[in-house]
Order: structure tokens, then C-alpha cells, then sequence
């Protein structure tokens, strides 16, 4: 039980860096609508902003 714990509390924030990876850095880097970009670009300023402020600390 314990060691399915520590398995999963190291498997979660490298599953959200993976989400984030995929679902928002991907896109404003590789896609060719300039309007995909463009709203991947603000999401991705938006958690950057987010977590300098402060506001996604845990």
C-alpha cells in the first residue's frame, strides 16, 4: 500500500508536466494555424504568470 503511495505521488506531477507538454507547448510551437498558436501561446503565458504570482502553488 505505502510503496503504491509514493508511486503514484512521484507518477502525478510528471503526468500534469506531460499534459501541459502536450496539450499547450506542442501546439504553440508546431501547429500551422496561426490562431492555435495564438491561444496556446496566451494559455502558456497565462500558467507561467500564474505560478510567478503565486496563484498555483499548492
Amino acid at each position: 500500500m505505502t510503496a503504491s503511495l509514493v508511486a503514484f505521488a512521484a507518477f502525478t506531477p510528471l503526468a500534469v508536466f506531460l499534459l501541459i507538454y502536450v496539450g499547450v507547448i506542442l501546439p504553440a510551437i508546431w501547429s500551422r494555424r496561426p490562431q492555435r498558436r495564438t491561444a496556446a501561446q496566451r494559455t502558456l503565458t497565462a500558467l507561467v504568470q500564474a505560478r510567478r504570482d503565486g496563484t498555483g502553488e499548492r
